[in-house]
């Protein structure tokens, strides 16, 4: 009975939660592939994402999942380091923002190794920006 109570409760919030998150990862993705540190970004909000259109096309929101790639492996552990706000963690669709190095888990060293997996939260975006932007530097 407990279980269906937290389900239940946590369903009626669940559409404001994705929405928050969506629009987090939305600016934070715009942010990042405008910094100098970040090499590449990938989010299908972003309207240079080869999958875009179809995204688009075909979902209501484009999720809250960003990666981006950092010059090299050294960067991205650093970044993953220096998080205060954005927990170094394997860990998607919770309201806390997480981020990994994702090339670091056995079998996914084909993976860049300055690759960086987030998953954002619904924390205040200024926030996660703040803690983002220190994190990789200048």
């Amino acid at each position: 009975a407990m279980e269906v109570f937290l389900a239940t409760r946590g369903i009626r919030t669940l559409a404001v939660r994705l929405r928050t998150a969506e629009a987090n990862a939305l600016e934070l993705a715009k942010r990042l592939q405008a910094h100098p540190s970040v090499i590449v970004t990938r989010y299908p909000g972003l309207a240079d994402h080869p999958g875009h259109a179809l995204a688009a096309q075909q979902l209501d929101g484009f999720g809250s999942m960003i990666s981006f790639d950092l010059v090299d492996a050294g960067a991205a552990d650093l970044a993953c380091e220096r998080m205060q706000l954005v927990e170094h963690a394997t860990s998607l669709g919770s309201v806390e923002s997480t981020i990994e190095r994702r090339a670091t888990t056995p079998g996914q060293e084909h993976l860049p190794p300055g690759l960086l997996r987030m998953s954002v939260g619904i924390e205040a975006v200024e926030d996660l920006w703040a803690d983002i932007e220190q994190a990789i530097g200048p």
